[in-house]
């Protein structure tokens, strides 16, 4: 198995069940967006929803996917930046027990949170401060964090900070790793595309994106973003939503079905996804595999609140990967 390392923004994720939109209006949150918010702001939302059911638990994009890779039984490691804080030592304990080798910078800023209001429909609507998270930067980053693994994932998020992204990228290949990189968001896209395709055509091998997404980066539709990003990269991977997802590698195209599940809350869908496919690619089994691991864990995690697999569930879970593995499904 190839060991795999993830970098990102180190967040802890608030998941608030509320009973209708009106809350949103009352903070001025468009139902379904994410709102970067500054501190100030911050403590006023976690301030007016504090009578509201909530879980808090470690979050961000990359730090989601390398969880769920280490429930697995994946040798992982995250690199991340958070506060002296108890929201800090939340991250940190919630990552170490799931197995995950840490390399955490601690910064006198808070500790960045997303605060996630879930509606009764499932929608979801952030309120994000990445406090701490944003004070990773390239200077501190070493190539001896890379030297025992095969796999670096990046989140499309750290795009913000190209040089960050572009000094990693270029020591795992110095490392001789192989680079997977989720786009993150299509806005994100959009605001950087020019930074994406130089990151992209440089030093991506696995590429993950949502239907938005890979039109934001290509101006093409589905099978045809596909077709360009498995030209740039060893392989693409387009995610579809219900209608499942497209892998490429070379000239093999692979559509993937999703799970029938019952949908509760979409959050983490993409992250579990990718956490899926990166499991089953780095025991090398083959595309297909890659892409039904992928919609297993994808359909798992939307079948709860928030972005991670409860604990309890992970035993059975484990069982149906070994399954699929084997050739049992």
């Amino acid at each position: 198995m190839k060991q795999i390392i993830g970098i990102g923004n180190a967040l802890v994720d608030i998941m608030t069940l509320i009973d209708d939109d009106r809350l949103l209006e009352q903070l001025s949150l468009p139902r379904g967006s994410m709102q970067l918010v500054d501190q100030v702001r911050s403590v006023q939302i976690h301030n007016e929803t504090a009578r509201f059911e909530s879980t808090r638990r470690s979050g961000g994009s990359a730090a989601n996917t390398i969880h769920g890779l280490a429930m697995l039984g994946a040798e992982t490691g995250f690199i991340g930046s958070i506060g002296r804080d108890e929201t800090g030592d939340l991250f940190e304990n919630d990552m170490r027990e799931a197995g995950v080798n840490l390399l955490l910078f601690r910064r006198d800023k808070v500790t960045g949170t997303a605060i996630a209001f879930v509606s009764p429909d499932s929608q979801r609507t952030f309120a994000t401060h990445l406090g701490a998270a944003v004070e990773l930067n390239k200077d501190e980053i070493k190539s001896e964090f890379f030297s025992k693994y095969k796999i670096l994932y990046i989140e499309g998020y750290l795009i913000s900070d190209p040089g960050l992204v572009e000094k990693v990228c270029r020591i795992a290949k110095d490392n001789s790793m192989e680079i997977a990189l989720d786009l993150a968001s299509y806005n994100v896209v959009e605001a950087n595309i020019d930074i994406f395709n130089s990151i992209i055509d440089n030093y991506i091998d696995i590429l993950f994106a949502n239907e938005e997404e890979a039109i934001a980066l290509t101006g093409l539709e589905p099978l045809d973003a596909l077709n360009e990003i498995g030209e740039r990269c060893s392989i693409a991977v387009v995610k579809t939503g219900e209608k499942g997802s497209l892998i490429k590698r070379g000239d093999e195209i692979i559509r993937i079905d999703s799970l029938p599940v019952k949908c509760i809350d979409t959050t983490g869908a993409g992250d579990l996804y990718a956490a899926g496919f990166l499991y089953a690619y780095s025991n090398d089994l083959s595309l297909e595999k890659c892409g039904l691991l992928s919609a297993l864990l994808a359909g798992r995690v939307i079948e709860t609140i928030g972005a991670r697999i409860e604990l309890n569930r992970w035993p059975s879970l484990r069982e149906e990967v070994s399954s699929l593995i084997n050739g049992n499904n």
